[in-house]
């Protein structure tokens, strides 16, 4: 049964559990709301992020989506909430990424200076510039995820994180550090379940990356991509 208009508040993916027909071409990378309900209407709790988001310090690669329960009026905030448009830092998200509603990257602008005896931030609040006080933290590293990631409901990444492409995110999980490509990671703090593939299997789709053909090759060749056929790719890369 098709669902009726669901502009309101939804819990699960628009395209769970119907039968309605989709058929239709695939989204345009430059569209906001590239999902359409049964009813021709956008859902608007996804978004492609690249047309989403208009900030300095964020960079996204194509088709890369974010979901929402409660759509926010801001995907940038929503997302990366100490990220300021004046931030030393950046965050940089690859191509075909999946996030789940809650996801947030806590950018390394949300640290505090924790060498010492105290963590306050005395500058903030006044007593002096800003600029060279010592209650403030140095400028932190780049947060990088890579492509094909996908991020469980209510993960925090956290400052300077570098995940691999190919990673899973478990829900809830508070990840640090280096991911390597390929794994799958749980917990807080967030630690290598296992790895997907073989360390082969692993160098060969990384050398491979459909994620840089073209759109009607990748969906030509999905069910070699979703359904983990690595001498058919091998084939298709060469031709």
């Amino acid at each position: 049964m098709c669902p009726r208009n669901r502009a309101r508040r939804v819990t699960s993916a628009p395209w769970a559990g119907t039968s309605c027909p989709m058929t239709r071409p695939f989204a345009d990378p430059t569209l906001t709301h590239p999902v359409l309900l049964p009813d021709g209407t956008p859902h608007l709790g996804t978004v492609f992020l690249k047309p989403a988001l208009s900030h300095p310090r964020i960079t996204v690669g194509d088709y890369t989506y974010a979901s929402a329960h409660v759509p926010p009026a801001d995907w940038a905030a929503h997302l990366a909430p100490y990220l300021y448009d004046f931030s030393p830092e950046a965050l940089h998200i690859g191509k075909f990424c999946q996030f789940a509603d809650g996801v947030q990257f806590i950018t390394a602008s949300a640290n505090h200076r924790y060498d010492g005896f105290s963590s306050f931030p005395f500058a903030i609040f006044g007593g002096g510039d800003m600029a060279g006080r010592p209650s403030m933290p140095g400028p932190g590293p780049d947060t990088v995820i890579g492509h094909d990631v996908w991020i469980g409901q209510g993960a925090r990444i956290l400052p300077g994180a570098r995940i691999g492409s190919g990673v899973i995110v478990g829900a809830g999980a508070v990840v640090s550090g280096q991911v390597p490509d390929y794994a799958i990671v749980s917990g807080n703090p967030a630690r290598v379940l296992r790895m997907r593939f073989d360390p082969d299997t692993i160098a060969a789709l990384l050398e491979i990356a459909w994620w840089d053909w073209p759109m009607d090759r990748i969906l030509d060749n999905e069910a070699a991509i979703c359904g983990g056929d690595l001498a058919a790719l091998r084939r298709k890369a060469t031709e």
